[in-house]
């Protein structure tokens, strides 16, 4: 019998205090993606100058992007440490521990010296806090995505959980948008000089905002009800806590092992061609290849991350309708077919050409990045839904995001050609399609009855039996 706090018997969030907590979650994802994004940013056009300046200019951006790797390594530890805890404790404190770290870390590089003030130190710093900013960016899209999934009502879920989707290109958005006014109005030698220092300053700002926005939400109902249930199977076994209790990620790597995998996969072509489209098209629109300015590669971003934010939630909401499978293969095969011809019109060398290569692109990213927070949400288990969905999203950024734009940067060093980027791009579009080819649609899966995937094991599960059965009879055959 379904108890007052379980998730059968209490009553949906209001949408008021719903809105709300998509608003705390949308604000803390943007500031993130605005820390995270204005280092790519930096990276492509300054940080090879102010951090290695001893390199050819070609080989000081692939250090710069190398910094840049080096916090999407620090992703799946974030992933790890944040996934165990949220699962444990909650979301919502873990959820205001990586707001913090974030905001502090993009702080420093803002007061950061230069290579040519403490010589070989600057990058050995540059460094540390781009690990800082990776830790805590990978513990922060679980618990975001987890809150409003966990919240909001089932049947426009993908609509709900795509809003903190949204922070991605809203912090795209925000960042090349103070990068674009400062370039736009500081000559290159004091931009150079001070100018960059501005945006990173300003996350202690944003970093503000968010805090208090979070602060204000409550934890998510289905985890508290898990909590509760957890807690009454520990009573009743004499307080012999489960292994399974005690360490979350041990339970997703035995019972969701083709789940994260599934994931894993699902995250390649979204993850590559976002960083080809957003980060490295300012390495290529501005090469001698193209030679095309700063400033205007930066507002062909602007303007499609516009468009980016604005399709994302009608992206989830198809994926409501039809289900996570078919609009993000849509969106698989639309980015493997647009890599050709988004080289294609950037080398026209006209800005019309090179806005509508990027907001092409992006459109076709936002079907494939809508669904994934519902589609990886419906996945795991309550217990260990943090860990799972961060460890699937973020040990793919390894290799996927991270490598991105180093590897397009090599590739057009070495062939002075598109080509062999675009067929890059396209291998990890085929990658993503046979993973989501091989998933089963999690559309109606109730959240709070998920069940492991694997055969259970004896003795007492992460869901009870009742829960179980509801989602044999939920989950699609």
């Amino acid at each position: 019998m379904p108890t007052p706090d379980s998730p059968a018997s209490a009553p949906p969030t209001p949408p008021g205090s719903l809105r709300r907590i998509v608003a705390a979650s949308l604000i803390g994802t943007t500031i993130e993606w605005y820390d995270f994004f204005l280092y790519g940013s930096a990276a492509a056009l300054v940080f090879n100058k102010l951090f290695f300046p001893d390199s050819d200019p070609l080989v000081g951006t692939l250090l710069s992007f190398l910094t840049y790797a080096v916090g999407f390594a620090a992703r799946p530890v974030g992933a790890l440490v944040f996934g165990h805890y949220g699962d444990r404790l909650g979301r919502k404190k873990l959820l205001i521990l990586s707001l913090l770290m974030m905001g502090g870390a993009t702080c420093a590089i803002g007061l950061l010296p230069t290579h040519a003030t403490v010589g070989s130190a600057a990058p050995v710093l540059l460094t540390a806090l781009r690990l800082l900013q990776g830790f805590a960016l990978g513990g922060e899209w679980g618990g975001a995505v987890l809150l409003v999934s966990e919240h909001g009502d089932a049947r426009r879920r993908g609509f709900w959980a795509s809003w903190p989707q949204t922070g991605a290109p809203a912090g795209q958005l925000l960042a090349t948008g103070v990068l674009s006014a400062l370039t736009a109005t500081l000559s290159d030698h004091a931009f150079e000089s001070w100018g960059w220092r501005v945006p990173f300053l300003l996350s202690g700002v944003l970093v503000l905002v968010g805090l208090w926005i979070r602060l204000s939400v409550d934890e998510s109902p289905v985890f508290k009800a898990a909590l509760a249930r957890a807690e009454a199977r520990k009573a009743a076994a004499g307080g012999d806590e489960g292994a399974d209790e005690k360490m979350p990620l041990v339970a997703v790597l035995r019972d969701h092992w083709r789940d994260v995998l599934i994931a894993m996969g699902a995250r390649m072509a979204e993850n590559i061609s976002y960083y080809v489209i957003t980060a490295f098209v300012l390495v290529y629109a501005t090469s001698d290849h193209v030679d095309l300015g700063k400033q205007t590669a930066l507002n062909a971003v602007l303007i499609a991350s516009a468009v980016h934010f604005a399709v994302i939630p009608a992206w989830g909401a198809l994926s409501d309708r039809v289900g996570r499978r078919p609009v993000y293969l849509l969106g698989a095969v639309g980015v493997g077919a647009w890599a050709f011809p988004f080289f294609l019109l950037i080398d026209t060398k006209g800005f019309p050409a090179l806005v509508l290569a990027v907001t092409v692109g992006l459109v076709f990213h936002g079907a494939m990045y809508a669904p994934q927070a519902a589609f990886f949400s419906e996945m795991f288990a309550t217990r260990m839904r943090y860990s799972g969905a961060s460890i699937g999203a973020q040990f793919s950024s390894v290799a996927a995001g991270a490598p991105a734009p180093l590897i397009a940067t090599a590739l057009l060093a070495d062939y002075d050609s598109a080509t062999p980027i675009a067929l890059y791009v396209i291998a990890a579009a085929l990658l993503t399609l046979v993973a989501v080819g091989v998933a089963k649609e999690t559309r109606d899966r109730d959240l709070a009855a998920v069940e492991p995937t694997s055969a259970p094991s004896p003795g007492p599960t992460t869901e009870t039996e009742t829960a179980k059965r509801a989602a044999r009879s939920s989950s699609p055959q």
